[in-house]
């Protein structure tokens, strides 16, 4: 078996574009939230979607423990506020609009949506962590704040529009 090259794989498969989400949490030490690109739906029923999350995640564990989480969907005005969660070491919060849900979870303000979840399962996979989650409740921000007809995407390894 031919092995492949990790620099080779992103580039080709940076060619396929994703949507950007962070997920976020609520843990007694805090807001918790991370960046997500690998992120679909899974089943209608029952309802379930997944993302991964990297096995060297610091926040994957502090989600995990609080057994669920919310999946922020971002807009092509959210580039610099995926950039913040996708930092390692800083306050990812400060100065970021949030309201909590009724589940505990962060909310961002300016979302087109939210899909809050339960963890269901956990597959591992390489150097990730599948996760799955069953989704509680969901809602698209209608509202002057959220561009709801145009997401932010990554593509061949930088944001994007549609």
């Amino acid at each position: 078996m031919t092995e492949i090259d990790e620099a080779a794989m992103r580039h080709v498969l940076g060619h396929f574009a994703t949507g950007v989400t962070v997920i976020t949490a609520g843990t007694e030490a805090g807001p918790v939230g991370m960046v997500a690109n690998s992120f679909t739906s899974v089943s209608l029923d029952p309802p379930l979607v997944l993302f991964c999350a990297a096995q060297s995640s610091e926040t994957w564990p502090e989600i995990q423990a609080v057994g669920r989480f919310c999946v922020n969907v971002l807009g092509n005005r959210q580039e610099l506020l995926a950039s913040r969660f996708a930092q390692k070491g800083s306050d990812r919060y400060a100065g970021v609009d949030h309201l909590i849900s009724g589940h505990g979870n962060p909310r961002l303000v300016g979302a087109i949506a939210q899909i809050e979840c339960r963890i269901v399962a956990e597959h591992p996979a390489g150097d990730h962590l599948i996760v799955v989650g069953r989704v509680l409740e969901m809602e698209i921000d209608e509202s002057e704040s959220a561009d709801l007809h145009s997401p932010l995407i990554f593509y061949r390894g930088d944001f994007a529009r549609l």
